[in-house]
């Protein structure tokens, strides 16, 4: 019995995180991937595959080892992934729900249809004329129909400037569909959720904390799990309405007026190294867990503690590349103890590496994050260690 595991590029998350797990459960793991020249040696099989399409997958895993289980921490592999657990008979996703929440038109269609949310939203095909959107509310965003990392998302505050951003956009991608939707404006959080289909419990949460407009760039995330009881009945009842109930999901929204308002619903764990992060915080093998949902085991039988009750905070701030060029200088992989909290530093991006600004979380350097018993304990960490170090770009 195997543990299939779809992906593109090799993540952190597979790397320290799903594939430790999967060998401390004693469950042989295969890579499907489209780019297997890419991974890393120490992961001893992969598999070449075009992982977009189900029916490759399914192929692929019917001429390797019995399946005990497959799934996908990729944003763009989720409903491939689901498709081919479901034909397989394997427990998974439903392909209709990763759809649903990886479609931001979709998104809010659901909502609407079932009187949870309505946002108003008009999509734009590759030739469809931006004046369609002249009726929206401004100011508005533009972003992919299926886009990840905040990649080509934008504040527009007129129709003129609504326009500018297409046909840039359209320029480098020709062939991308976007949707443009009323601006929620609203302090920003995150929820996280493990279900095994039945039971849904929550993981976590998040204070976020953008850059500069037009862009949407985390630049900060602190612990913050409490929320009113009436907003989280909101956002359970609107995950149940995408039917996102099972293995892990990442949900962005904002609170205005007293309500959570979703922002997009990532049928994964939260990325950028906070998985790791998250895990360290609960004291849980957290991707143990996801593995064992997807391998048919109860939620009941993994012990998980109450978000609210950690007794420690957590704070983690992201070093984004202010301008392009190559990254000449940067501290490596540092874990220490600094005064009453306890930082760890991971490098995003390799020296010597050159790259262009885009406004995304592919500007990314360095995740910095510091454990402590209060929120103060921990931004001094944080100060003190990023006034220590350098992270130079030669133009």
């Amino acid at each position: 019995m195997r543990l299939y595991l779809t992906a593109l590029n090799p993540t952190d998350s597979v790397l320290d995180g799903f594939l430790p797990a999967a060998a401390r459960l004693g469950l042989p793991v295969t890579v499907l991937t489209d780019q297997p020249a890419g991974w890393p040696p120490v992961v001893a099989d992969v598999t070449g595959c075009d992982v977009r399409d189900a029916r490759a997958v399914i192929d692929t895993i019917h001429h390797g080892p019995r399946p005990a289980a497959v799934l996908s921490n990729s944003d763009h592999l989720q409903t491939p992934t689901a498709l081919a657990a479901e034909y397989l008979g394997l427990p998974g996703k439903d392909w209709r729900a990763t759809l649903r929440c990886k479609d931001k038109r979709l998104t809010r269609r659901t909502l609407a249809d079932a009187g949870l949310d309505t946002v108003a939203t008009v999509s734009l095909g590759p030739d469809d004329d931006v004046a369609v959107a002249a009726a929206l509310p401004f100011p508005a965003v533009v972003k992919p129909r299926e886009g990840v990392a905040s990649e080509d998302t934008y504040l527009v505050t007129d129709l003129a400037e609504l326009t500018a951003r297409v046909a840039e956009v359209r320029a480098r991608r020709p062939e991308v569909s976007l949707v443009v939707e009323e601006y929620l404006a609203g302090e920003l959080h995150t929820f996280d959720t493990l279900g095994d289909g039945s039971a849904l419990a929550v993981t976590g949460g998040w204070h976020t904390a953008l850059g500069p407009p037009p862009s949407f760039v985390e630049e900060s995330l602190d612990w913050s799990p409490a929320l009113p009881a009436p907003v989280v009945a909101d956002l359970r009842a609107q995950l149940d309405a995408l039917g996102a109930g099972f293995g892990a999901c990442h949900t962005e929204f904002v609170l205005q007026e007293g309500r959570a308002r979703l922002i997009e619903v990532n049928y994964r764990l939260i990325g950028d190294r906070m998985d790791l992060i998250l895990a360290e915080l609960l004291e849980v093998p957290l991707f143990e867990y996801v593995i064992r949902v997807h391998l048919g085991e109860s939620l009941a039988a993994m012990p998980l503690p109450d978000p609210n009750t950690v007794p420690r905070h957590v704070r983690v701030e992201y070093v984004c590349a202010g301008r392009s060029g190559t990254l000449v200088a940067a501290p490596g992989a540092i874990d220490l103890q600094l005064g009453d909290a306890r930082i760890g530093c991971r490098p995003l991006r390799k020296v010597g590496t050159t790259s262009a600004v885009t406004g995304t979380n592919r500007d990314y350097l360095a995740v910095v994050h510091a454990v402590g018993a209060d929120p103060e304990a921990v931004a001094v960490a944080l100060r003190s260690f990023r006034a220590a170090h350098r992270w130079d770009i030669a133009a």
